[in-house]
C-alpha cells in the first residue's frame, strides 16, 4: 500500500475524536413539534396514518405543551380542526376559533414557549382548498384579505410568530402591513415561501381533513419540477417582510434549503413533513429500517442542507431521547 500523509480514517477511530470533529450538530434548540387542536375536552385521538401523532383537545394541547417545554422544546407550531367548515373558512379568522382558543389557553399555562400559528384556510375550508373559491379556482387577493385578518386574530390571542402557509401572491407584505397597523409590530413571519405541490403532504391532509374536495393545489403550490422559481418565491417574501423563509418539504428538496441558505442571510426553516415522517414509521413497523437511526439521520441532513430551524413531527421523540442520553 502507498504511504499517504492523509488517512481520514485517522479522524474516525473512537466517539471522543468523532464528537471533537462533527461539523453539523441538531439539538432542540433547532426544533418545533406540530399539534394539531380539536374540539372538546379530554380529546386525544390518534391519525391513523401518523403513529404517534394526535388530535388533542386545547385542554390536552395545554398539557402536552407543558411536557414539551420540560423535554426542552422551545416551540410549537399549531394547526386548527374547526367544529365546523364553510366555503371561506370563518373559523381561522374568527378570534374565539380553536386556534386563538389554544394560544390563550397555553400563553396562560406555560409563559416560555413560543407558539407559532398556521395561517391558511385549507383547515377550516369545506371545499378543502387554502383561499376563496370563484369560478372553481382561489382567488388570490380575495383570500390574502382573510389571511391577513386570520393572522391579525392570532396574534390578539397572544401567538409569538405568524407562519403563512397559502402561498398566495402578495400576503407576506399584506400580513406585514396589517399587523404593524394593529400594533403587533414586533411579531416575526415565518414564511412557507417554497411549498412545493407535494405528495408527501397526505398524512396531514388526514389529520387536518383538509384534502381538496376538487381539483388540486397546483395553481398555487409550486411545481416539484422548478428550482429557480424557488429563488423568486424566496425573494419576493423576503423583499416584503418575511423573518424566516421555509421550504416544505425537507428531504426532497434539500438543494433548495441549501440554495436558499446560499443566497439569504435570514433564517431558514424546513418542514420535515408528515409523509416522510410516516415513511419511517411504516418502515420500522415492518422491521426494514432502524427508525431512531433513520430519524436522527433525516433531521441531520435537513440541518446539514442549510435549515437552522426544523419543523418536524419527531421533535418530542428527538428530546426524550436527548434527555435519555444526557441522564444515562
Amino acid at each position: 500500500m502507498t504511504p499517504s500523509l492523509r488517512k481520514p480514517r485517522r479522524m474516525r477511530q473512537g466517539n471522543l475524536i468523532r464528537d471533537m470533529v462533527r461539523e453539523t450538530i441538531v439539538t432542540t434548540d433547532d426544533l418545533i413539534m406540530p399539534l394539531f387542536v380539536c374540539p372538546g375536552t379530554g380529546v386525544r385521538q390518534a391519525v391513523g396514518s401518523m403513529p404517534g401523532v394526535d388530535r388533542i383537545s386545547v385542554d390536552v394541547a395545554v398539557q402536552e405543551c407543558a411536557e414539551l417545554r420540560a423535554l426542552g422544546i422551545k416551540a410549537v407550531i399549531l394547526f386548527g380542526i374547526p367544529a365546523e367548515k364553510d366555503p371561506l373558512g370563518k373559523e381561522g379568522y374568527c378570534d374565539h376559533g380553536i386556534v386563538q382558543t389554544a394560544v390563550r389557553a397555553i400563553r396562560a399555562a406555560v409563559s416560555d414557549l413560543m407558539i407559532i400559528t398556521d395561517v391558511c384556510l385549507c383547515e377550516y375550508t369545506d371545499h378543502g382548498h387554502c383561499g376563496v373559491l370563484i369560478d372553481g379556482d382561489v382567488d388570490n387577493d380575495a383570500t390574502v384579505d382573510l389571511l391577513v385578518r386570520e393572522a391579525v386574530s392570532h396574534a390578539k390571542a397572544g401567538a409569538s410568530m405568524i407562519a403563512p402557509s397559502d402561498m398566495m401572491d402578495g400576503r407576506i407584505g399584506a400580513i406585514r402591513q396589517g399587523l404593524d397597523q394593529a400594533g403587533f409590530s414586533h411579531i416575526p413571519i415565518m414564511s412557507y415561501a417554497v411549498k412545493y405541490c407535494s405528495a408527501f403532504y397526505g398524512p396531514f391532509r388526514d389529520a387536518a381533513d383538509s384534502a381538496p374536495q376538487s381539483g388540486d393545489r397546483k395553481s398555487y403550490q409550486m411545481d416539484p419540477a422548478n428550482s429557480r422559481e424557488a429563488m423568486i418565491e424566496a425573494s419576493l417574501d423576503y423583499e416584503e417582510g418575511a423573518d424566516i423563509l421555509m421550504v416544505k418539504p425537507a428531504l426532497p428538496y434539500l438543494d433548495i434549503i441549501a440554495k436558499l441558505r446560499a443566497n439569504f442571510s435570514t433564517p431558514i426553516a424546513a418542514y420535515h413533513v408528515s409523509g416522510e415522517y410516516a415513511m419511517v414509521k411504516a418502515g420500522e413497523k415492518l422491521g426494514w429500517i432502524d427508525g431512531t437511526r433513520v430519524m436522527m439521520e433525516s433531521l441531520l441532513s435537513i440541518k446539514r442542507a442549510g435549515a437552522d430551524i426544523i419543523i418536524t413531527y419527531y421533535a418530542k421523540e428527538f428530546a426524550r431521547l436527548q434527555r435519555e442520553a444526557q441522564e444515562g
